[in-house]
């Protein structure tokens, strides 16, 4: 666990069983885009992303999710080895979620969507880290890892508790739709003895 249980723990059960159920009833179109349910057994949830738009199919990600003393705390994400499920360093994890910025107010959609062509508003991205041999974490409102950073104590999880946007679901959508989905082609540079392996990501994220 990555925090200790403070709340009733058949509560954060309850809550990991119905999420966990509603994940299953979509497992299939889960799974064909890529999005493969590891291991679910409280309070953890292990998913692995690969992508299927590319032959062979690479995996790009896998996370567990923690429902420790959920919903009193936001759930924690942490990218891990699919293999060992030990955490990865952001260095050994090329994998960009970029979002686009918010709509600045009063501007009109075309002259967003033309400064955006541009590359005159900058992406954000959604992964972060302090360092390239540090752990890279999912800087999302409604994340554990994203409240409990100094930089956002401003930002508290119960403003967003109720919104349903901290869900299982949610979280791994994000994930697929800002991560992987982007990715289109792979870019293949063969230097003897190694060939080095890029992916060709779209550069207008959702």
């Amino acid at each position: 666990m990555s925090e200790l249980q403070t709340v009733d723990p058949e509560v954060s059960r309850a809550k990991f069983a119905r999420e966990v159920a509603d994940y299953r009833a979509l497992e299939e179109t889960y799974r064909k885009r890529g999005q493969i349910l590891l291991e679910a057994t409280f309070p953890q949830v292990c998913v692995m992303f690969a992508a299927p738009k590319l032959r062979p199919s690479p995996i790009l990600a896998c996370v567990v999710v923690d429902f420790t003393d959920y919903d009193v705390q936001p759930l924690s994400v942490r990218f891990v080895d699919p293999f060992t499920r030990e955490p990865v360093k952001a260095k050994d994890l090329p994998l960009p979620m970029l979002r686009r910025p918010p709509v600045p107010p009063g501007m009109p959609m075309e002259v967003y969507l033309q400064m955006m062509q541009q590359g005159m508003l900058q992406m954000n991205n959604l992964l972060q880290t302090h360092g390239p041999e540090e752990p890279p974490f999912l800087c999302l409102p409604r994340v554990r890892e994203y409240h409990d950073n100094p930089a956002h104590t401003g930002d508290s999880w119960f403003l967003h508790r109720r919104s349903g946007e901290g869900s299982l679901a949610f979280i791994l959508d994000t994930i697929w739709s800002h991560g992987i989905n982007p990715i289109e082609n792979y870019q293949m540079a063969a230097q003897a003895p190694t060939i080095a392996i890029a992916f060709d990501i779209e550069r207008v994220p959702l």
